[in-house]
């Protein structure tokens, strides 16, 4: 058969079927055609993508094919295809119904997630709902016999290796990770055919099999999947076979998602290829009789294609997208000169940005759509806005942009059909987009074109608005102008955040744009980046499709390992051995597609990472130039590889620690179709340069820039000429794009591109008006509301890349901020609410006592309680930054971060017995820790590890090493904060930057303001009272008094107990925190969070109170339990909410330690948090397994929890019936059921295990916790104890009986291998009168559609409104 690099056959057609349009881009002998059609137009075709076909077909043919007619595939060389099909699948939740079969305890696995929520200030809680319509548990466990923390590195022997028929009979097998895994119970067939016939029963035709350490240990899900088939299920999605790698909860999610899926595609295909005379496919090209089929293959997530039978659902997520950027890699990418390029793709609906470089795409493993986390590899595209639907506000003083979007329907305002105010709109009225050249499709008979006079009447509106909320005389030109500059700075922020966070320089970049409205917003990108170069390829408005017929034929292989690293010998021969046979797996699947071998190549991958860490990396065999380059020309230097790459992305390396091998991966790709285009560095090199003539010019129209109105020449970009450069400002458009050329720029037609160059932005200028009569300009206030939050969002980005722990690293235990010079709060990006704002206590106590000593460079640290901290292992890290003439602090850069271990009476930290301060760990009032740019390791020794041991019965730091390691992760966090406050005022000016640092704290004061006399009216001036209790009978007392004129309320706790001799007192920085972030939920629209808002309160906190503790009083409890009672408080006050489960549910356990007068022991501390119950509202009901309130922190996934850690988690689920009973159910909580397999020091700080989290207006209590422990005891006899009595000592059997004794809310017990610990989290309260009808609004997310890559992790969500 002819290979796919054959020029010999037919047509050749790419297809991008979109939300909105569908692109089609068809090629015979060399001559192109681009039909542009509506996905959806079903009054005159069925199918789009069959649509453009027949259109290309009947071009090329010369005669018009009838609709209907079945299309002849001899004259078809090759379809490929991206499609919307899954995305929009999983959107509108359409799939097909499915079952997902998992391991006994762990139904609720994907319900419960990493128990996170999504935004952090969303008291009616939501999280993506589940695919599947039913749960099986399968009476089956494995685990892994050795655990990564193991002080001795144990390694145990197997028996047998997984998947062979010798494991039916060990206990012990080798897995296929190399991990030895130990057996507890066998699945029995007759157990798992019944559960599978009652699925079928139901209906049910798709199986989803997720087994706890499946990705190792394949066999039990292998023999479901043999009986599932045997059964009848249509469709069977096994979790090791679809993507071997640790993680139950991703790999569930993704299984689910194939099964949801898959079924759906393939009958969407069976559609698509019904139209077609001789088939589609490989198989039907090599078929021997019959009509000649053509080849057809559909562009997977991962950036490759694959042929159409072998198209699945889990790799189908990002098919569209994934054209865009193989388009822009393969037209804008040079090898020779290596610039990286920034891919920017706005549309209507949604704007995605991606990066590549270094000639490969950059993929990533989890992400998450439409509210689904997908682990499989795709390439990292991150939505970041709306696109030119994206609407407009004017919301508390400040201009916002989106995230809502007025989509397709209605679309913008002038679209006719009564839509808001969006971008496209702004860039109407404002000249930036041309009618004329737009297609006519708008109006009742859908042929109009766009109406600019809607768009004038909706800004109108807007800046009426304006003008009567600010007092200010704005045109609509210039809050038109004002909306897209500050959708510009929307934008910017997590595009520089996305590719810093990887360690690359924006400013280093080309910015590649396409899509619709790409042109209009590419150079403000740009100028904002740094970047100095735009690109905007000839085919941008439909390079999706472009790409599909540049892409190549990937085969993707995976399979789990765990070695250690070692450079040279046996275990590099073994993985060599293991990545061959996937090499030939992959080879003979490129070969049955009809690639040759010269046509065959493979990328060859180890997923490493450093011993204790999770942060994995996917290092690249190195290149033959490689290799000279840096490994003495050795390719197989994956560890030195991974050294280097660490230290690049993450900024250091661990050189102490092995390097662990997680996965062996290989890429096969079939090398497709060459794309003979030059590239844009070898046109730039050879073209002539011609200033664009008058000719040329299509026409002129007043476009609005920077400071007014221009006269801006208009050009057709057909009837200009490769070389001619054109001068801003100026507009370029055919039918499909308009790009604007802004006065600071210049462009230069290429043969494949038009190529913007900027000039060097300018210093801004300083204002000469001074701050006293100066007036704000709300535009300039919205952005610094955005330059403010950047710097804290990118100096947290720098302490999660930069750290060392688990507790900074991946549960994100950490925040940053910015201050000034007396330390109120600027901007804080806050992951866990209990930071919020608790910071600014400590900051300002340490500037009064260090006022005219700190000098550039110098870090301050503390953690005492007393001196602004709120709980010792939040360790606080300060640097001040200074004017120009270093003199005057003009602000304070800070962090916070959790230490898993700074020492003290038991591992982690966190003991629930602590009296006395010192019990808890090194308490640090102010110290030096860094003297202009010299750290002090020396002293951070003396003081977490030394000094902490000295008192009795307590131990120094347990993990030394990772304590200093994060100390200097936040310190870089600072030194990266000083240095985005320097670029700042060294762009705008000290004056201005302070100016408006004063003023978004006054916005947010406003704000505040507001809602108090809103709250107000609603009580009819009456005081807010509410008290709760801690599970001593310690009250918490609170009543409010607002002042309705000023907008000012007094928060009274008079009444509340008095301080205990216990650990659950409450230094003042934690109410502080709990009423910012209480009042910010009740404002519940996106303000800044600042020291504004704590402006118009007046806070009383009675003197030696529970939240006003002595110096040396115990306060590890305060953080964690008492935080979450006050917030519970304040929202009974405010009739807000049923109580939340109100607590963190501590638990720690752990060995070893340098305890005075003791040798010390290595060993190790684990710390986790656990879910429950949220109240429930007035309109919404509480939601289960999640984490509530004042902490957010995500569970370690339970595959990674046995890996690390000597235990056996033998249940984790919801505890159903633990939420409140009433109108709206309060959430239930969870059950978490460890076994530990050696002997531990057990802990347990919790509360609600007495008193009841409230129901509020008639619904019902949540129910209280409950802390277990399981153990042997000796059972009693009484013949042998009356033996035992008179002194006979004859032999006798002791028996044993499991008990459940109950550890209360706060103990700690050496718990023995084989003893338990359940942990039962309480319920949520419930919200009205049970039986009354619910009221309870479908809450929808509006960014749930956005393709959430890399730079949308956990945190990302965490920090929208």
């Amino acid at each position: 058969m002819a290979s796919p690099t054959d020029k010999s056959r037919g047509i050749r057609i790419a297809i991008d079927r979109g939300g909105t349009f569908t692109d089609c881009v068809g090629e015979l002998n060399g001559k192109e055609i681009i039909i542009k059609l509506l996905s959806e137009d079903p009054a005159n075709y069925a199918d789009a993508p069959l649509e453009g076909i027949r259109r290309i077909m009947s071009h090329f043919l010369g005669r018009e094919i009838p609709r209907g007619e079945a299309l002849d595939t001899t004259q078809i060389d090759s379809i490929r295809m991206g499609t919307t099909v899954a995305t929009n699948a999983l959107l509108e939740r359409k799939g097909e119904k499915i079952a997902l079969v998992v391991t006994q305890g762990f139904k609720d696995c994907l319900t419960i997630g990493n128990q996170s929520r999504p935004k952090i200030f969303d008291l009616a809680i939501r999280k993506p709902d589940v695919l599947y319509e039913q749960v099986v548990e399968i009476e089956e466990r494995v685990t892994l016999e050795d655990y990564a923390e193991d002080p001795e590195r144990t390694v145990t022997k197997a028996g047998a290796q997984a998947g062979t028929e010798d494991a039916q009979s060990h206990e012990l097998v080798k897995g296929l990770s190399g991990e030895t895994v130990r057996i507890l119970k066998r699945a029995k067939e007759e157990d798992v055919r019944q559960k599978l016939q009652g699925i079928y029963d139901t209906g049910i035709r798709s199986i989803a099999v997720c087994l706890l350490h499946g990705y190792t240990f394949p066999d039990h899900e292998a023999l479901v999947g043999r009986i599932a088939r045997e059964v009848g299920f249509e469709h069977i999605s096994l979790s090791h076979q679809l993507m071997p790698m640790i993680k139950l909860v991703s790999r569930a999610t993704s299984v689910c998602a194939d099964a949801y899926l898959t079924p759906a595609i393939k009958k969407y295909i069976d559609g698509f290829s019904a139209g077609f005379e001789g088939g589609l496919g490989t198989r039907s090209v090599q078929q021997e009789s019959g009509a000649k089929g053509a080849r057809c293959e559909f562009m997977q997530s991962d950036g490759g294609l694959v042929d159409v039978e072998k198209f699945t659902g889990l790799k189908a997520i990002l098919s569209g997208p994934a054209g865009g950027v193989v388009g822009y890699a393969m037209t804008s990418y040079d090898s020779n000169t290596k610039t990286p390029v920034i891919g920017f793709d706005m549309g209507g609906t949604s704007t995605d940005v991606s990066r590549y470089g270094e000639g490969r795409y950059e993929h990533v493993f989890e992400t998450t759509t439409a509210g689904v986390t997908i682990q499989s590899p795709q390439l990292d595209i991150n939505t970041v806005a709306a696109g030119g639907g994206s609407r407009l506000f004017f919301r508390n003083g400040l201009f916002v942009v989106g995230p809502e979007s007025a989509g397709a329907h209605p679309g913008p305002a002038c679209y006719r059909k009564g839509g808001p105010a969006t971008v496209t709109d702004a860039n109407l009225y404002l000249g930036r987009l041309l009618p004329e050249f737009f297609p006519k499709i708008f109006g009742k008979n859908e042929d109009e074109g766009l109406d600019p006079e809607a768009s004038r009447k909706v800004l109108q509106e807007l800046a009426d608005q304006i003008n009567a909320e600010t007092g200010k005389n704005m045109t609509a030109d210039e809050v038109a102008y004002g909306f897209l500059t500050v959708a510009n700075e929307a934008m910017t922020r997590p595009i520089r955040s996305i590719t810093e966070a990887k360690g690359h320089d924006t400013a280093k970049h080309r910015l590649a744009t396409f899509g619709g409205a790409g042109g209009q917003h590419a150079v403000a990108i740009a100028d904002s980046l740094g970047v100095s170069q735009i690109l905007v390829h000839r085919y941008s408005s439909v390079l999706s499709a472009y790409g599909m017929a540049l892409a190549d034929v990937v085969d993707e292989r995976q399979e789990p390992e765990s070695k250690v690293w070692e450079d040279g010998g046996r275990v590099i021969q073994e993985l060599q051995t293991k990545m061959d046979k996937l090499k030939d797996k992959s080879r003979t699947t490129l070969h049955e597609q009809g690639f040759d071998d010269k046509e065959i190549e493979f990328e060859e991958y180890l997923n490493m990472r450093y011993r204790g860490t999770e942060s994995a990396l996917m290092i690249i065999k190195p290149s033959e130039e490689e290799a000279r380059e840096s490994f003495d020309g050795k390719d197989w230097e994956f560890g030195k590889a991974f050294v280097k790459q660490h230290r690049y992305e993450f900024g250091f390396t661990l050189d102490d620690r092995d390097v662990i091998v997680d996965d062996v991966r290989v890429r096969g790709i079939g090398k497709s179709f060459r794309h003979n285009e030059r590239t844009v560095d070898q046109q730039l090199q050879e073209i002539k340069r011609q200033d664009v003539g008058v000719e040329q010019k299509h026409g002129e129209q007043e476009v609005y820039f920077d400071g007014g109105r221009l006269s801006t020449p208009i050009y057709k970009l057909e009837s200009l000429s490769v070389g001619h450069v054109i001068p801003g400002p100026a507009m370029l458009a055919d039918g499909t794009q308009t790009i604007v050329v802004t006065p600071n720029a210049k462009a230069l037609v290429t043969e494949s591109h038009v190529i913007i160059d900027l000039e060097t932005a300018s210093k801004r200028e300083a204002s000469s008006t001074d701050n006293a009569t100066r007036e704000v300009d709300p535009i300039m206030l919205s952005i610094f509301g955005h330059r403010f939050m950047a710097i804290a969002e990118q100096m947290g980005r720098a302490l999660q890349k930069t750290s060392v722990s688990t507790n900074v690293k991946e549960r994100l235990d950490f925040s940053c901020a910015i201050f000034d010079a007396t330390g109120g709060l600027v901007a804080n990006a806050p992951h866990l609410p209990v930071h919020l704002g608790s910071m600014s206590t400590c900051v300002r106590r340490q500037a009064e006592i260090w006022r005219g000593k700190l000098h550039k460079g110098d870090v301050i640290i503390s953690n005492h309680p007393s001196y602004g901290g709120t709980h010792l292992p939040d360790i606080t890290l300060l640097m001040p930054a200074f004017d120009a003439k270093g003199e005057n602090i003009l602000f304070y850069a800070a962090s916070r971060a959790h230490h898993a271990d700074i020492g003290g009476i038991s591992a982690g930290s966190m003991p629930p017995h602590s009296r006395e301060l010192f019990q808890e760990g090194a308490a640090i009032r102010s110290e030096k820790l860094v003297s202009q740019g010299k750290f002090d390791e020396k002293r951070v020794t003396e003081l977490l590890y030394d000094e902490p041991a000295q008192y009795p019965g307590c131990s120094g730091t347990r993990c030394l090493a990772d304590n200093i390691n994060d100390l200097r992760a936040q310190v870089s966090a600072n030194q990266k904060g000083i240095s985005l406050i320097e670029t700042l005022i060294e762009e705008y000016g000290e004056e201005t930057v302070q100016f408006y640092m004063v003023n978004i704290q006054k916005n947010a004061e406003d704000c505040v303001r507001g809602l108090l006399k809103s709250v107000c009216k609603r009580f009819e001036g009456k005081a807010l009272s509410a008290v709760d209790y801690m599970d001593d009978g310690s009250p918490i007392q609170l009543q409010v008094k607002i002042d309705p004129d000023k907008g000012e309320a007094e928060f009274d706790f008079a009444g509340t107990g008095p301080e205990v001799y216990g650990n659950v007192n409450a230094p003042q920085a934690i109410t502080f925190s709990a009423i910012i972030y209480c009042l910010r939920c009740l404002i519940s629209e996106d303000i800044p969070l600042n020291q504004g808002c704590l402006k118009p309160i007046h806070v009383k906190i009675p003197p030696k109170s529970i939240l006003s503790p002595s110096p040396g009083a115990a306060v590890v409890g305060g953080n964690v339990l008492t935080s979450q009672r006050i917030t519970d408080v304040i929202f009974k006050a405010f009739e807000a909410c049923a109580a939340s489960q109100g607590c963190c549910n501590n638990l720690t356990f752990g060995f070893g330690g340098n305890q005075s007068g003791q040798d010390a022991v290595k060993g190790f501390g684990y710390y986790e948090t656990i879910a429950g119950g949220s109240g429930a509202g007035a309109d919404w009901a509480g939601t289960s397994g999640v984490h509530c309130h004042m902490t957010n922190t995500r569970i370690t996934d339970s595959e990674i929890f046995e890996r690390r850690y000597p235990v056996i988690l033998r249940e984790f689920s919801l505890r159903g019936g633990s939420g409140g009973e009433g109108q709206h159910r309060g959430g239930d909580g969870v059950i978490r059921d460890i076994e530990f397999r050696i002997p531990l020091q057990v802990s347990i700080l919790s509360e609600r295990r007495v008193y009841h989290p409230y129901g509020l207006n008639g619904g019902g209590d949540g129910a209280c916790g409950l802390n277990l422990w399981v153990r042997r005891v000796e059972k009693s006899n009484w013949e042998q104890s009356i033996k035992a009595i008179h002194g006979s000592d004859g032999p006798h059997e002791t028996e044993y009986e499991e008990r459940h004794i109950n550890l209360g809310a706060k103990n700690s017990a050496a718990m023995k291998a084989g003893d338990r610990i359940i942990i039962c989290t309480p319920g949520g309260g419930g919200w009205g009168k049970a039986g009354e009808g619910s009221v309870a609004k479908r809450r929808v997310d509006v960014t749930e559609s956005w393709r959430k890559g890399s730079g949308a992790a956990r945190e990302e969500a965490a920090l929208q409104a």
